[in-house]
């Protein structure tokens, strides 16, 4: 062991220990705070020297494909900054979240001595296994640093000079980090204070980026003390919704009003963070040249504003109306607004396009795709529903995509088809898509972009001919912004996208409840049909049928379902339609207080729901397909409290 080393080993033992550790002044607080962590947390050894950790190039490649989006952006930042230092013996790195290198750029001629000391790509720089360093450090503390030689916990990595930036996605969330690391270098950690503005400015230039992808089709906010750097270089953006409430923001945003306001921002209002009406915002800009624009926040401060609104959207002409095929007609008795929808589903029938179908839960989703196969020319070969919230996690790859005789421990003797081989020639219908592991996305969008699958064992892909259509009650978009849902499979699944209207909107409804009563000869007196027609139908089709199974079952045979045949969950709840905000909302509902305040029709909507699943939170949160923790946010909004 060469003597730097010995003394480095010792450095960082004096420091770390309880009894005999003193802050020299030398040692960056960043620096002995990690150093810490790695004796007292990670439980590393400092007489320990480890290898570089290279992970095999699957596991890589598994890394990759949980950003893949986000690695095309920043690309264009990691070129941007190589030819800034490549020439001054940098390279760049790019790790994810979890400390891996997804992405790197460096000197070819270099390469067996990157690879030996970890400036490569597939690297692991997490802090509690390669102690402290610029990526792993960085994670931990949330915030940009430099790791100049001796700083670094373990000595195999003191000839280095590593500076790395993290870098957030628009929720607050660590999405990456950008390093740039050298070999060798001068002495003295201040001749890095340039490499640490630099990477500063391109992780922020990247993060910028990533949110402006994000928020292509809502307002973006761009705020700066200069007016000068308002438009072209922002420190701060903001993203609101249509309805003017905060969707996201960039990291110094975060910390901007997080600092102001004290808690979290997302879902304020405009009104709240700025002393300025949303409704003005438009008019505003118009009115005031850039070197005026200045906005104040609530908590005193001021800054200069540039918005982008929502691109405009554009009335398309409607097109004439063509006969519906039949089992796309089976399903409206002349209600608006399906219709519509039916009518883009015929033209959709004939072509390959995938169809995305969204809607509430049992608004009938599935009853839509199996009649857009019908309708289509594969009629006549299979259709296969696949419940992706049903099957669980563990075997939902051998499901789908089958496997290999003894592929894995307990797999059939004889190997399985997977349901994407049993569909072949017809059409493979995902159901709640949303709810898919993300590991699996990946396998999907294979399906999706070559037609073909790898059953598990297998090592040569076999070609499929389907028709994918898929179905959920989430907001994809969302999740595809919160890192749920791969945004490539959401743009490959909505090749064409259908929404069924929920059921307390629908039209036909009378038509419904004959249809379902069929030909069973049970009766329906007026006073029943009247509360069918003012119930609001949470559950949608699902809960319809239910209840009017119920009702016959009540009846008898031959029988009139009256009032007390009815299922208590429609017999409590109101006899008036939700949408009626005119009406007083304290008669929507017994025992529920509502203030005048909050009688919207999406309040109304919540109480109906809330009485409908007799205050059962979760059931309201999986019926509306959101959290609970969204639907205690939503009564809190309202002021809406359950009866004592």
């Amino acid at each position: 062991m060469q003597s730097a080393q010995r003394e480095h080993i010792h450095e960082v033992i004096r420091l770390v220990d309880p009894h005999t550790g003193t802050a020299a002044p030398e040692v960056d607080p960043l620096i002995r705070e990690s150093w810490s962590r790695c004796v007292h947390q990670h439980k590393l050894d400092p007489t320990r020297m480890q290898e570089a950790i290279i992970l095999p190039s699957q596991r890589v490649r598994e890394h990759r494909e949980r950003i893949e989006e986000f690695l095309s952006i920043a690309r264009h930042g990691l070129e941007a900054i190589h030819q800034q230092v490549g020439g001054l013996g940098y390279c760049v790195l790019l790790a994810d979240a979890r400390g891996v290198t997804v992405d790197y750029l460096g000197d070819l001629r270099l390469d067996p001595d990157l690879r030996r000391t970890g400036l490569y790509l597939g690297s692991d720089w997490n802090e509690h296994l390669a102690g402290t360093c610029a990526i792993g450090t960085a994670i931990a503390a949330g915030q940009a640093l430099v790791v100049h030689q001796t700083d670094h916990f373990d000595a195999t990595h003191i000839p280095l000079t590593c500076t790395a930036a993290p870098i957030f996605d628009p929720l607050g969330h660590l999405t990456a980090v950008l390093d740039i690391s050298a070999l060798t270098s001068p002495q003295a950690k201040s001749s890095q204070h340039l490499a640490l503005q630099l990477v500063k400015l391109y992780a922020h230039r990247v993060e910028s980026a990533n949110f402006l992808r994000w928020f292509r089709s809502d307002w973006v906010l761009k705020l700066h003390p200069s007016p000068e750097f308002v438009e072209i270089s922002p420190d701060y953006l903001v993203a609101l919704d249509a309805a003017g409430r905060v969707v996201g923001h960039n990291r110094a945003a975060q910390l901007l009003l997080e600092g102001a306001y004290g808690n979290c921002v997302l879902g304020l209002a405009f009104e709240q963070l700025f002393e300025l009406r949303f409704n003005d915002l438009g008019r505003y800009l118009r009115a005031m040249p850039g070197e005026r624009r200045a906005v104040a926040l609530r908590g005193g401060a001021r800054l200069f504003l540039h918005a982008i609104a929502p691109p405009s959207r554009v009335v398309a002409q409607v097109a004439e109306p063509i006969a519906l095929p039949s089992p796309l007609a089976a399903l409206s008795g002349g209600d608006a607004a399906l219709d519509q929808q039916l009518q883009r589903a015929a033209r959709l029938a004939e072509t390959e396009v995938s169809v995305l179908v969204t809607g509430e839960t049992g608004s009938g989703k599935e009853y839509l795709a199996r009649a857009l196969h019908a309708a289509s020319p594969r009629r006549d070969q299979a259709f296969v529903a696949v419940n992706c919230a049903a099957i669980p996690e563990t075997l939902i790859e051998s499901e789908l995509f089958g496997h290999l005789p003894g592929a894995f421990s307990g797999a059939a003797p004889k190997g399985k088809r997977g349901l994407v081989q049993e569909a072949d020639g017809g059409t493979l219908f995902l159901d709640e898509i949303g709810d898919m592991p993300l590991a699996m996305q990946a396998r999907l969008l294979r399906v999706l972009a070559e037609r073909e699958v790898l059953p598990i064992g297998a090592t040569r892909a076999i070609k499929v001919d389907v028709r994918v259509l898929a179905a959920t009650h989430a907001d994809l978009p969302a999740r595809v912004r919160e890192g749920r849902f791969r945004e490539d499979l959401y743009y490959r699944l909505a090749g064409a996208h259908l929404t069924l209207p929920p059921l307390r909107r629908r039209r036909d409804l009378a038509w419904l409840i004959g249809r379902f009563l069929g030909n069973s000869g049970v009766q329906l007196d007026p006073a029943a049909e009247q509360r069918l027609l003012a119930y609001a139908w949470p559950g949608n089709l699902r809960e319809l049928r239910n209840a009017l199974d119920f009702a016959r079952a009540m009846a008898g045979p031959g029988g009139t379902i009256g009032l007390p045949e009815l299922p208590e969950s429609v017999l409590a709840a109101t006899s008036m339609p939700v949408e009626d905000a005119a009406q007083p909302a304290m008669q929507m509902l017994e025992g529920a207080a509502l203030p005048a305040s909050a009688q919207s029709p999406e309040a109304m909507l919540l109480l109906q729901y809330l009485r409908a699943a007799r205050w059962n939170i979760s059931a309201v949160a999986h019926q509306m397909g959101v959290a609970r923790m969204t639907v205690y946010r939503r009564m809190r909004r309202w002021g809406i409290q359950p009866p004592a």
